[in-house]
């Protein structure tokens, strides 16, 4: 009996070695493939947007983080941050964010809308209002999205005597990949 068995594991092992390959690793692995240094880079900044146009606030960011530190702090890359920062609700972040990047870049209307969304979303409405101005100008006027956000924040400067049972919920909506306006809830 016992020989049998032993009989019927050799035979097992010697049918397996006639498999193609014989007792030699296949092909396949488990590991994953190695990386290519001379392949194509992919740019970070250009994924964060995407991701941002998706939805994915915490991916973009994370993103926009491999890009500051592939391309360095570039104006661009620092309001790309702030959005993010702002859509994921971190408003103390994205306002010292967008601050550094309108210091750094004074001609982005992209970074001055932010920068105002994230002044009206703290409640200071007249700061909003001139950022939204130089925001505007800078646009030439072409963007609507700025221009509703200049209105609103005029609108409730004007307004200023807001008691509790007329105060109005605003909500954020997000347009483009990194521009922002603000429309009342309803």
């Amino acid at each position: 009996m016992r020989l049998g068995r032993l009989w019927a594991a050799l035979m097992c092992i010697g049918l397996a070695a006639c498999g193609p390959g014989g007792f030699s690793a296949s092909g396949d692995t488990v590991f994953a493939p190695s990386v290519d240094p001379r392949g194509d880079q992919v740019d970070q900044l250009l994924v964060g947007h995407r991701l941002m146009a998706a939805g994915e606030y915490e991916l973009a960011l994370s993103s926009f983080k491999l890009a500051a530190a592939d391309q360095g702090l570039t104006p661009e890359v620092v309001t790309s941050l702030g959005s993010a920062n702002l859509a994921l609700g971190r408003l103390g972040q994205a306002e010292q964010l967008l601050r550094r990047a309108v210091k750094d870049d004074a001609d982005s209307p992209e970074g001055w809308n932010n920068l105002g969304v994230v002044l009206m979303e703290r409640g200071k409405s007249a700061e909003a209002a001139q950022v939204f101005r130089r925001a505007f100008a800078l646009d030439n006027g072409e963007s609507v999205a700025i221009r509703d956000n200049l209105r609103l924040a005029l609108a409730k400067i004007e307004n200023s005597q807001y008691g509790a049972e007329t105060e109005q919920e605003y909500k954020l909506v997000r347009r483009g990949s990194s521009d922002f306006l603000i429309r009342p809830a309803q």
